[in-house]
């Protein structure tokens, strides 16, 4: 018998598993395919936690797959010593969100361990806020950020308010892989921990605190107090999180025309207005462009369910139509805002500093050296952003973080939460319109100003979608090939390095040399080209793609595209070599 036929037969006879979960087992008992895929592996607790689709299954969200991580979990808090610290808990609109999100506060409770958690759906950033606002020594929080509508997902935080890293991420996923037995994670009832002082619900108070922290964020007050009644801004939650810490920020602040996408605003894990609620596809702003051209707004904004991205379509003055700004665009508009305005009323500091994924713009390291703020690239990931500000604050705030984003839609302004924040997001790039507006500007203009200013960079993104094990096995074959056979040019651009962060090394075709990357080793291929151009390709950690980055700097944006064009043709030729 196949191994995953063995392991489904092991779950229906498993008295850890209930009737009704059995029941559902029992309905696919002739679809060998469904079975294969719900079983031909354990849906793995990586660096990035848990994510997978909804379901009954090794290879599914559930609640034995999530108490299974937070049974690990707790193990490893009661090694360090920490369960009298607790855990934050948060979770966002999807599908058995609040279900799980409780599984895992009374399985930690049944350890021993106390939670915090939150009363009702709650955007990320907040989670990573609570944290370390409330002295925790870890957080959880469930949700699948901007995959379809059939994922959950467990994402764990550390006590700064990141995502775990090296090496607790190792320790943690060590100790969930030794939990091998179901009856082994403990439970107990939630009436029984709220009495024993385990189980403790946070809220409204956890939220001032942390719309405060934004409100600091606020470079030019001035400008809002000034535009406030003149800016109209649409926004949509996607049918998330970001819906009312959104609106209480704007309206904290003083902007008096908001527009919320009706159809959008209620939390609804079945995403019914879009198909994949992902704020970098324009197929998820068709509602919100439609009330932005009704309502002439200069700004449309949309947060993923999760609200940490936050995707975002500005209006040209010239022809009225509505841009989309992708990851990049937005990253490098607001870090010029942020770093101008600082250098304006002269509180940009000496050892200031902004951080980006080295599959971000360039555009990022030419608007650092022009405010002589120190620039640092790291992996793909905010935990990685993270683990720098750490590191500035373990070595005496050896340097301040004014700013830090990546390509994929995500930033933070200063320090207050450890991961992407899609709520300051909305409230920094309001702000920033207020300011271009006085001076009779669109952030459309706003960014062609920059462009004149530094240079026509441009960047695009691609990838392959494939599924299940073989598709896991062709993503790891291309990885191989592309390795084993490193290109001299792409698009007739010679290769002057090629970085292998597997490897950890950066290999120069013009001296020959080897150096270190400096970084821990990740399955990426990174190509620095002439003329600042550049590619790289790694595989997704959360979906079943292979991913592939690219960006230009040309003397125009007409230029910029044909290049990408071009930049892209050759990437996949020399992938399907």
């Amino acid at each position: 018998m196949e191994k995953y036929l063995e392991t489904y037969e092991q779950w229906l006879n498993n008295a850890a598993i209930s009737e009704e979960d059995k029941e559902e087992l029992r309905s696919i008992k002739e679809e060998k395919q469904e079975i294969e895929d719900r079983f031909y592996k354990e849906l793995e607790f990586g660096t990035a936690g848990l994510r997978g689709v909804i379901g009954i299954g090794t290879n599914r969200m559930n609640r034995y797959t999530v108490t299974k991580a937070t049974q690990g979990l707790a193990n490893y808090i009661i090694q360090k010593g920490g369960e009298e610290r607790g855990v934050a808990i948060a979770y966002d609109s999807r599908k058995m969100s609040k279900e799980f999100s409780e599984q895992a506060a009374l399985c930690l409770n049944a350890n021993g361990i106390k939670t915090y958690r939150f009363e009702d759906l709650r955007p990320t950033p907040e989670l990573s806020f609570a944290v370390r606002e409330l002295g925790c020594i870890a957080g959880i929080v469930v949700t699948a950020s901007h995959n379809p509508p059939e994922y959950n997902g467990y994402k764990v935080y550390w006590e700064d308010g990141a995502q775990i890293v090296e090496p607790t991420d190792k320790q943690i996923i060590t100790k969930v892989n030794e939990v091998t037995n179901l009856a082994e994670i403990k439970t107990m009832e939630k009436q029984d921990a709220i009495e024993k002082g385990l189980y403790h619900t946070i809220g409204e108070e956890v939220d001032k605190r942390y719309i405060e922290e934004l409100k600091k964020l606020v470079v030019n007050q001035e400008a809002i107090n000034q535009m406030q009644k003149d800016i109209k801004i649409v926004y949509t939650p996607l049918h998330g999180t970001g819906n009312i810490p959104v609106q209480t920020i704007l309206k904290e602040l003083g902007f008096k025309n908001v527009y919320v996408v009706p159809e959008q605003e209620k939390p609804d894990g079945n995403f019914p207005t879009v198909s994949y609620p992902n704020p970098e596809d324009p197929k998820a702003f068709k509602l919100a462009l439609e009330l932005a051209k009704q309502k002439e707004a200069d700004i449309v904004l949309a947060n993923d369910p999760d609200a940490d991205r936050l995707g975002v379509y500005v209006k040209d003055s010239k022809t009225n139509e509505y841009i989309q700004f992708n990851g990049n665009m937005t990253g490098n508009l607001i870090a010029e805002y942020i770093l101008s305005q600082k250098q304006a009323n002269a509180t940009l500091p000496q050892n200031g500093a902004v951080i980006k994924t080295i599959v971000s713009s360039n555009l990022t390291d030419a608007i650092a050296k022009a405010y002589h703020v120190k620039l640092f690239s790291t992996l793909t990931g905010f935990k990685n952003i993270a683990k720098i500000i750490r590191n500035f604050e373990e070595n005496h705030n050896e340097y301040e973080c004014l700013y830090s984003y990546e390509e994929s839609y995500g930033c933070i302004i200063g320090t207050h939460a450890r991961d992407k924040d899609g709520i300051v997001a909305v409230m920094t790039l309001c702000e920033a319109a207020c300011y271009y507006k006085q001076k009779n500007m669109t952030l459309w203009d706003a960014m062609l100003e920059m462009y004149k200013k530094y240079g026509y960079y441009k960047e695009k993104q691609f990838s392959i979608t494939l599924k299940g094990a073989q598709g896991a096995e062709q993503i790891k074959q291309m990885m191989e090939n592309m390795r084993k056979n490193p290109p001299k040019e792409l698009a007739n651009k010679k290769v002057l390095s090629i970085g292998d962060y597997l490897a950890q090394t950066i290999y120069s075709n013009e001296t020959q040399e080897t150096t270190s990357t400096n970084l821990p080793k990740s399955n990426v291929l990174y190509y620095e080209l002439e003329d600042d151009n550049w590619c790289c390709v790694r595989p997704s950690g959360t979906e079943p793609k292979i991913k592939f980055y690219m960006g230009v700097k040309e003397s125009s944006l007409e230029e910029a595209d044909k290049r990408l064009q071009e930049l892209e043709n050759a990437m996949k030729e020399f992938t399907n070599k």
